[in-house]
């Protein structure tokens, strides 16, 4: 297992995105608790989830509490897990997404995640997503009083733009860690994200990696070139995609979802194929046809 860094903690290369256990066509509780044991039993240390990643009304937090379960039951050391949730969505229960990123409800979101997932503080703590109704420099703010109260340890944000990520930076004073953007062969528009990531030592977290819920399995038909290097590999598509993003850059930690134990493994196995210098040119040149 390759292993990465965010902030001064130390990663797996490949994490695990909670979601697709708790929206739309979610499996049952105990599959899912099975998945996640599968991804830590394979050297998986960073768990990515949000207190939106639910599907029912009056079920906010599901995902954090499965996770929150899921750590309690393993039989192996969770001590250097790095959980990482987030807050500014809303699931009102109606299958939409909604927006609030006031400090009022970010402040006690944060405080319902922590006591779901029962710590005294979070590792990482992301602002989902910029609320247009609000000022960014206040959404973020929260997160600089939420480090200094000691409630989270670790401070990101996600679905940023280059602006975003540089006033994030300057509002924490340094103190911003990482950023969550969706990037895939399908979806290159975090380039610029990501390159600042890098000139800026900050963490990239793609999600939606493998281009998101339903379409991982596609991904081999839709990518070609990604389907030839799997098979001089022996390997799925999916585990050449996810090593083709770490080869991109030394800041990226996907995260790619999973719902069942063979795709959390197969996911966590890809932090181990090395790719060479031509296969990854390869791969490159073909999504810029």
């Amino acid at each position: 297992m390759q292993y990465r860094t965010i902030g001064q903690q130390t990663v797996s290369a490949i994490g695990l995105g909670g979601m697709p256990m708790s929206i739309e066509d979610r499996p049952d509780r105990a599959r899912s608790v099975a998945a996640i044991h599968a991804s830590l039993d394979a050297g998986v240390t960073l768990i990515d989830t949000a207190d939106a990643y639910s599907l029912e009304p009056g079920e906010d937090g599901h995902n954090e509490l499965l996770i929150a379960e899921a750590l309690a039951s393993w039989g192996g050391d969770s001590t250097d897990v790095l959980v990482a949730t987030k807050g500014g969505h809303t699931r009102p229960g109606d299958g939409s997404w909604q927006l609030d990123g006031t400090p009022e409800h970010l402040r006690a979101a944060c405080d319902a995640s922590l006591k779901r997932l029962g710590v005294e503080a979070i590792g990482l703590y992301q602002f989902h997503r910029p609320d247009p109704k609000v000022p960014y420099a206040e959404s973020v703010g929260v997160l600089g009083e939420l480090l200094d109260a000691g409630k989270i340890q670790m401070a990101g944000i996600s679905n940023a733009d280059p602006d975003q990520i540089r006033a994030a930076q300057e509002i924490l004073g340094g103190r911003l860690v990482s950023v969550q953007n969706q990037y895939s062969p399908a979806f290159r528009s975090s380039l610029p994200e990501l390159r600042l990531c890098e000139e800026m030592g900050l963490a990239f977290l793609p999600w939606s990696p493998l281009g998101g819920i339903g379409k991982a399995a596609e991904l081999g038909t839709a990518h070609d070139a990604f389907a030839t290097v799997a098979e001089a590999h022996g390997v799925s598509p999916q585990q050449v995609t996810l090593a083709w993003m770490l080869a991109t850059s030394p800041v990226v930690i996907p995260i790619p979802g999973a719902s069942r134990p063979e795709t959390a493994r197969d996911s966590a196995a890809a932090a181990d194929l090395e790719l060479s210098p031509a296969e990854v040119a390869f791969l490159d040149a073909s999504l810029e046809d």
